[in-house]
């Protein structure tokens, strides 16, 4: 049913906590997973340093890894929510899996959250994970 899922990680505990559901997810569905993090233009983000996000990358990478799921890593630069939809599109994603909140996860001067926007402008459903 879900040949490819996307995961978008940062360094938050509710990304750690989405892992379990999605490496169940991929065993489940025999599907493709891609591992997507964001480097936000902001510097004051705390998703804005490269290095920050190639480390959470390949945790990630590693925790699936010993799981037996091999993962294709993504990363790219962009706002958050916006970079998300653009990925699942890209690589055609029936499925995007992801933390209800996370660092990064609430834009300076906005109340919507980058989940909130990733629902609303999705190609693909969104399973939040609480």
């Amino acid at each position: 049913m879900f040949k490819t899922i996307l995961f978008p990680v940062d360094h938050s505990r509710e990304a750690r906590e989405a892992a379990d559901m999605v490496a169940d997810l991929v065993k489940i569905h025999n599907s493709d997973l891609v591992v997507l993090s964001v480097v936000e233009p902001k510097e004051t983000s705390a998703m804005s340093s490269e290095t920050e996000v190639t480390k959470i990358l390949e945790g990630a990478k590693a925790l699936f890894s010993q799981r037996g799921i091999k993962a294709q890593i993504v990363e790219k630069e962009g706002i958050a929510s916006f970079t998300i939809c653009d990925v699942a599109d890209e690589v055609n994603a029936d499925l995007i899996v992801m933390g209800c909140r996370g660092l990064g996860l609430i834009e300076d001067g906005t109340s919507e959250s980058v989940t909130n926007r990733v629902i609303n402008l999705s190609p693909c459903p969104v399973l939040v994970v609480p």
